[in-house]
């Protein structure tokens, strides 16, 4: 009787229909991080220990130019020779071989750890 009790468990709390694996539909399923690809980036200043992209939609975002040692070592002349790539999506240092993405400086340090 028992063994009836637990399948019945089983089939209740951790079965599907369609799968064939065991799901638990109390456990909360991990969440990917929102990642926007419609911000566009329109000019890129750097100022003391930040960088400042300057978006078309009139934010700014500020990041510590720490995050990225290649920019961190570049020079100033090295610094002003960007492109912006992808319609605004992404910044590129040709000369320093340096890309950011304009989503992940939206998502911040965590992206940068990653």
């Amino acid at each position: 009787m028992r063994l009836k009790e637990l399948f019945r468990s089983i089939k209740t709390n951790y079965w599907r229909p369609g799968t064939s694996a065991l799901v638990d539909k109390h456990k909360p399923q991990p969440r990917k991080a929102f990642r926007p690809t419609t911000a566009l980036a329109k000019i890129v200043k750097f100022k003391d220990a930040l960088m400042e992209v300057h978006l078309t939609d009139a934010r700014i975002i500020s990041v510590p130019i720490i995050w990225f040692p290649l920019l961190h070592e570049a020079t100033v002349e090295q610094r002003e020779h960007y492109e912006i790539g992808g319609g605004g999506t992404s910044l590129h240092w040709e000369e320093i071989d340096e890309d950011i993405s304009v989503a992940g400086l939206l998502a911040g340090g965590e992206a940068q750890a990653s």
